[in-house]
């Protein structure tokens, strides 16, 4: 066989899968022998079939699916080289010399195994093949056939022609294919879907031309095997069943709508404190105020959960402070803790460290000796073995002396710092538990949360792995304060909603290298509140009245409005706990339809009413495109017909926000804190743009839309306004 040299290095010791053969059937399995052991088809649900390798020693799962399988009834048939699985309209091929698979809708074939061949005819690479500690899956791609999903990822949303690791990091900055969400999950707009059920690393060449631009490779570093081929007849239903697998996102609070106020960092108490009554002076809207990872405790000993006494006499006073200004408190933690602390040799004699193999406790170093102690908030650490139970309740019961002071949500930051040889509690080896472990960090703290905390719960997450949706709210990890990192910041947002988390924000001024000027801070706050969540962060000050008063008074009106869609905001998160759809939609997500559309990846939907238009360069240049239909200028006041592209010029205080023709937007009240708002559902009025679809809904409300568009159930002190 002739290969190109990186393909010959790609498969050196992986032995190739040949022959197959029908071993067991019963109504709901098909089990096949193969050279690595047998393989298992059943039907999971409705839309999804699995292909799992039967494992001699069962591995810990970790509960990344979150539903177990309806078991469907299954029909098996002989073809010509391999057997045909049949449940409903789907059908899962599996074939002989070598083994392979073709996926069918219908008569449609979705998928199949790879069809890249040497000049003498040969297969460039195994559809399968399997070595120790890993396998080589390689699938055919069509002609142009762009492919989404796999995680948060910051360069364009198709994935087609990158190289992308699974393998969640510290993104610092948001410039390269490193990222703190990560999830093994690929679809393509031709129908078809694939999840890589594992916790271990997986490698995606989705068409990378150094192995094969027409193929998509994937390298699942596990011993297992077990796939999930899904078919839908749209990108919705794509992620509405991807959801099914491995869970919905919890609905959020009404209050986690509002503005989060944060900087990294403030340095005492009255800082903060002076900070969080000067947002009221300024009638700059606020609900939560974050103390960040050097704001709350002493950083050489991080993280035990204690506050610095010289910053924090009364905490229980400091928190009750900010309370009396409708505004809660978010506190900064990580799962380390510091060597030097002396609660450190405790916690190791228990056992709740993860270990090396030779027994001792792992230390994490973030810089190498003799610069580890350099940073006094990075010292040696260990790392929380949160697979032992003793430890995973430990460390959840910590948080209630935090919330029983008022505390209302924690910022689970880091996660990301398992390394390979590592030996968990549960046995498991840190080359399986590096993704996982970020999964049962954030289920911990959640937890914590709805055991104890006087608000409802929810988190404010920086990694996930598969599932991680379950636990909202994420946050966009620290992106380069310049507009390169605000446009990555917006394709991040997409890519996560395109592979199953509905809930986003990102860090409104950016994170490092400096405070934004004044344009650029105004641009990320405009496209910071047109996402599901909107905080201010950085390393510097973040407050608007810090970049003049131009600034100050556009970030005003900004907030004021973003408090107005909360009635909105609040029906998006409804939909998302329904079907997995998030609340910031690809263009390819929400107009399947339309290929033109797909390749605006700077522009997308917020919900199904709003087309958004954030500026991602200096001058206010923007280039967009409106696909069929008509919209709304919401600013403007006037109506444009799609399809067409427009450049324009915009000022300084706006970006292009539009109405989809028959849709509809409820809007509250603009106030200062979701404390002001009435219980449920504060809502003002509803724009209705053109004739209203039959069929829309608004959160709290039976509504009912005539043929002819009348909308009625309206309460009575309810405006509409038609557009």
């Amino acid at each position: 066989m002739i290969l190109h040299h990186e393909g010959i290095i790609l498969q050196k010791g992986y032995e190739s899968l040949e022959a197959i053969s029908l071993k067991v059937q019963t109504p709901t399995c098909a089990t096949f022998r193969t050279l690595a052991g047998d393989f298992e088809i059943t039907c999971f649900a409705p839309g999804i079939l699995r292909m799992k390798l039967v494992a001699e020693h069962s591995q810990p799962d970790y509960g990344i699916l979150d539903k177990t399988s309806e078991q469907l009834e299954l029909e098996v048939s002989a073809i010509q080289h391999g057997y045909r699985v049949q449940s409903g309209n789907m059908a899962l091929e599996i074939l002989s010399s070598p083994m392979r698979i073709r996926f069918y809708q219908g008569k449609k074939l979705l998928l199949q195994s790879v069809t890249d061949r040497t000049i003498e005819g040969q297969l460039r690479f195994s559809p399968f093949a399997r070595r120790n500690d890993s396998w080589l899956v390689a699938l055919a791609l069509g002609n142009g056939e762009p492919i989404y999903g796999l995680g948060e990822k910051w360069a364009a949303l198709n994935r087609r022609g990158q190289l992308i690791h699974n393998w969640n990091e510290d993104a610092t900055t948001l410039n390269s294919e490193l990222s703190y969400k990560n999830t093994p999950f690929a679809w393509s707009p031709e129908g078809w879907g694939l999840f890589t059920h594992t916790p271990s690393k997986v490698t995606h060449g989705v068409g990378y031309p150094q192995w094969s631009h027409r193929s998509y490779i994937l390298q699942v570093f596990d011993a297992e095997l077990d796939l999930f081929f899904i078919a839908a007849d749209s990108p919705a239903k794509m992620i509405e069943r991807y959801t099914h697998l491995t869970g919905r996102a919890a609905l959020p609070p009404r209050w986690s709508y509002g503005i989060w106020m944060s900087r990294a960092y403030y340095r005492t108490g009255e800082i903060a404190l002076d900070v969080a009554q000067k947002l009221r002076e300024h009638k700059i809207p606020c609900d939560v105020l974050l103390l960040d990872g050097r704001a709350w405790h002493t950083m050489e000993d991080r993280f035990d959960f204690r506050w610095d006494p010289a910053r924090y006499p009364d905490p229980a006073g400091f928190v009750q402070k900010l309370r009396a200004l409708g505004i809660r408190l978010n506190l900064w933690e990580y799962s380390y803790l510091s060597t030097r602390n002396p609660l450190f040799n405790e916690l190791a004699e228990k056992g709740y460290f993860l270990k090396n193999p030779d027994g001792a406790p792992y230390i994490h170093r973030w810089f190498p000796w003799p610069y580890d102690k350099s940073w006094p908030h990075l010292m040696p650490s260990g790392i929380i073995d949160l697979t032992n139970p003793d430890a995973y309740a430990w460390y959840r019961d910590q948080h209630k002396q935090l919330f029983d002071i008022g505390v209302s949500v924690m910022k689970t930051d880091y996660g990301e710092a398992v390394p390979e040889e590592v030996v968990a509690f549960n046995g498991d080896r840190g080359k399986r538990l590096h993704n996982v472990y970020t999964h049962l960090y954030n289920r911990c703290v959640y937890e914590a949360t709805e055991m104890y905390s006087q608000d409802e719960p929810m988190v404010w997450g920086r990694a996930a792995w598969a599932g991680g949706q379950r636990y909202p709210v994420q946050w966009g990890g620290d992106p380069q304060s310049d507009w390169e990192g605000l446009a990555a910041s917006i394709r991040g947002g997409q890519a996560w909603g395109m592979s199953g988390g509905p809930f986003y924000a990102h860090d409104i001024g950016g994170f490092a290298i400096g405070n934004p000027e004044p344009e650029l801070y105004i641009r990320w706050a405009q496209a910071g509140v047109m996402a599901s969540h909107t905080r201010f962060h950085g390393l510097g000050e973040r407050e608007p009245w810090v970049y003049g008063e131009q600034a100050e008074e556009i970030i005003r009106k900004w907030l004021d409005w973003r408090y107005q869609l909360i009635p909105y905001l609040q029906g998006c998160a409804l939909e998302a706990s329904q079907t997995g759809m998030p609340v910031m939609r690809s263009m390819v997500l929400a107009f399947p339809e339309d290929r033109i559309a797909w390749q605006f990846d700077q522009q997308y939907m917020l919900g199904g009413s709003l087309l958004v238009v954030p500026v991602v360069v200096p001058g206010g240049k923007v280039r967009f495109y409106l696909p069929a239909g008509k919209w709304f200028d919401i600013w403007n006041q006037t109506w444009l017909e799609g399809p067409q592209h427009f450049e324009w010029d915009v000022p300084l205080d706006r970006i292009p926000v539009f109405g989809r023709e028959g849709a509809l937007l409820p809007l509250g009240p603009a106030v200062q804190h979701t404390g002001e708002l009435k219980p449920g559902l504060d809502l003002e009025q509803v724009w209705a743009f053109g004739k209203p679809r039959q069929g829309m809904q608004l959160p709290g409300l039976d509504l009912s839309i005539s043929s002819d568009g009348n909308i009625a159930n309206l309460p009575s002190d309810v405006k509409i306004q038609h557009k």
